[in-house]
């Protein structure tokens, strides 16, 4: 049952995109597609303690830094929570989560550092996950989760402006070509369909879920943009399996080609991704002579360019193809080794730096723990979610003091930002 409406003031952007107000008796109420500035009708539609979510009847004054939505399924598509903000508000929104959350769950009183634009703001994303869901009567939706019903999908084709030109041609190719009931793909009421595309524009597919293969080969033939279709039927952490196509495609990134298959991991967003990257190895400093470690290496994007300008580094990657890549006529000085990090780390320290880049979830609780007891001269780390970098800062204690701090947009008309941190051993 729909709840009553509020005039609410927008005060800033939450963690998720929303944005954020208060209602008169105090609560903090969370409103999608609203702007710092906005004073909307809001509908209350869900109501708690101490917060509420809303959805808006009626923008009464709107803010400054709204603008009309440049993409056709803007209205409820859930993959792009900011589009609605000009892109500078949508860089000073981003400054703030990241200050806010370190203020709130590390402890740190932090002012919104700097947060560095990306090169493009449309078609960046070299990846992409899209949600495929069949209905009843040979019905398949295939999209994203609708912005204010998660419980619906948006129907998506290649006008989305997030990937990169030919993953967006790969997706309308592979729409026109599943067939009824999207029946070439693997079976299942739901699945998850990632497309990544390299610099030379081949496109990978994996499909995660659903049972049996489907018809792979008759697929790829139907789909020209496709090199390979990979399968993961069960668990998110399971070995994908090849069901048709190249086992591996060759990327360039960084100044060096790879052989990559399909989890490897790279960024999303290249132009953004090259602005981080050489940040990143600046804030490590002078590296000749020095022993580092590149924990979550990947394929040694950081450790390579440490060794090449003399330094000793070890890289710890789990994925075995990635630690293969990162080896292949890699300089002296670099070794990358497979195994997780809370694992690894204690056999390659002490070390003077130790480069961080966990994926979304961060630190496994023994990692902080291993670096205190054993702590380098400086850390870097690169987050993608200031929640948990926030909380591992707090676990790493006092033991360390922040130095540096930046965001980079990796993810623009996303609620994502990217975060790099440089920490230094506190003095004795």
């Amino acid at each position: 049952m729909a709840g009553p409406v509020s005039r609410v003031r927008i005060e800033s952007i939450a963690g998720g995109g929303d944005g954020l107000g208060h209602l008169k008796d105090g609560r903090v109420i969370f409103v999608p597609r609203t702007a710092p500035g906005d004073l909307a009708e809001v509908r209350i539609i869900n109501r708690a303690k101490r917060w509420a979510r809303g959805q808006v009847e009626r923008i009464v004054e709107p803010s400054p830094d709204r603008r009309e939505p440049p993409c056709v399924f803007a209205d409820r598509c859930g993959g792009c929570a900011l589009e609605h903000l000009a892109y500078p508000a949508q860089l000073a929104a981003k400054g703030r989560v990241i200050g806010d959350a370190l203020t709130r769950i590390a402890g740190i009183p932090t002012e919104p550092p700097e947060v560095t634009a990306s090169p493009v703001t449309e078609r960046y994303r070299n990846r992409v996950s899209f949600t495929l869901r069949r209905g009843g009567a040979g019905e398949v939706v295939a999209g994203f989760h609708d912005a204010l019903d998660a419980s619906r999908i948006v129907d998506v084709d290649g006008r989305c402006l997030l990937p990169e030109e030919p993953v967006a041609r790969a997706w309308d190719e592979l729409r026109a070509g599943w067939g009824p009931d999207a029946r070439l793909l693997p079976s299942g009421a739901e699945l998850r369909l990632t497309l990544r595309g390299t610099k030379q524009g081949d496109v990978v597919l994996v499909v995660e879920g659903g049972g049996s293969p489907g018809r792979p080969e008759e697929l790829l033939r139907g789909v020209p943009s496709l090199r390979s279709i990979w399968h993961r039927p069960g668990s998110t952490e399971a070995e994908p399996i090849l069901l048709a196509g190249d086992e591996t495609v060759e990327e360039e990134w960084g100044g060096r080609t790879f052989e990559l298959g399909a989890t490897a991991f790279l960024q999303v967003n290249r132009a953004a991704a090259a602005l981080l990257e050489e940040y990143v190895v600046v804030q490590v400093g002078s590296a000749s002579g020095i022993r580092a470690v590149d924990a979550y290496s990947g394929v040694g994007l950081y450790g390579v360019r440490l060794a090449a300008a003399g330094a000793r580094v070890i890289g710890i990657e789990s994925d075995p193809a990635a630690v293969t890549a990162a080896n292949r006529d890699a300089p002296p000085g670099f070794e990358a080794v497979e195994g997780r990090v809370e694992e690894r780390l204690g056999e390659a320290l002490p070390a003077d730096v130790v480069i961080l880049n966990p994926p979304r979830g961060g630190l496994d609780a023994e990692v902080p723990a291993l670096l205190a007891a054993t702590p380098p001269a400086r850390i870097v780390y690169v987050s993608c979610d200031p929640a948990t970098l926030a909380r591992d800062l707090k676990r790493l204690g006092a033991g360390f003091r922040i130095t540096a701090l930046r965001g980079f947009d990796l993810f623009p008309q996303t609620a994502h930002v990217e975060t790099v941190v440089t920490l230094e051993r506190s003095s004795e």
